[in-house]
């Protein structure tokens, strides 16, 4: 379970070419670097999700 001290950081997603996320980090450099190694890849901002509301 994440811890909850993260809930308020900017993450990023490395996406492959595919469209699968293949690296998640907090630093930006990091996955940059990450991306390198795969051909055609897009790092981009994760999308911070909404809580569901529970009925």
């Amino acid at each position: 379970m994440p811890c909850a001290c993260q809930k308020n950081k900017q993450q990023y997603e490395v996406v492959a070419e595919s469209g699968k996320v293949v690296f998640t980090s907090a630093s930006k450099p990091t996955a940059d670097t990450v991306a390198k190694r795969y051909p055609n890849s897009v790092v981009r901002e994760k999308a911070k999700t909404a809580p569901t509301a529970v009925k």
